[in-house]
């Protein structure tokens, strides 16, 4: 394997509860592995950045008006499933990268004030992600 290129990077587009599990859960496992990790945050998936937000937000197509999302939390909970909160946070320790977009900022009103700060490493925007990707091996869009 091209060492130089051993990361992953993946776009953080959606919100949704099921798909913000699933670009934490690939970032943990390609750190996990041995490679660097970049989530780049934007459009709805950049609220979850925003203070409160991890946990809110809807599902999936399967909310059902938030019921969907109490039965898959308890289904979750009854397997061990780490949280969102977690999850992030065993992310960040294990080095994995966040990037806020701040075109998507600008666009919906969020001021750096707003976001958790803790969690974020750069703000950026297309040009960022685009330096990002050249130097992955991997590149998902979520």
């Amino acid at each position: 394997m091209d060492e130089s290129n051993n990361k992953a990077t993946i776009i953080v587009h959606s919100g949704d509860m099921d798909k913000i599990y699933s670009a934490l859960i690939l970032g943990n496992g390609a750190l996990s592995m041995g490679m660097e990790a970049s989530l780049y945050f934007t459009f709805w998936g950049l609220q979850r950045l925003q203070k409160d937000g991890l946990e809110k937000g809807p599902l999936s197509k399967m909310h059902f008006l938030g019921l969907g999302k109490w039965m898959i939390k308890r289904r979750m909970k009854a397997a061990n499933v780490a949280s969102l909160e977690r999850l992030i946070q065993d992310y960040k320790e294990l080095g994995g990268k966040i990037i806020a977009c701040e075109m998507t900022m600008e666009i919906m009103g969020v001021k750096k004030e707003d976001m958790r700060q803790e969690l974020i490493d750069e703000y950026g925007a297309v040009g960022t992600y685009i330096k990002e990707a050249r130097e992955s091996q991997i590149t998902l869009f979520i």
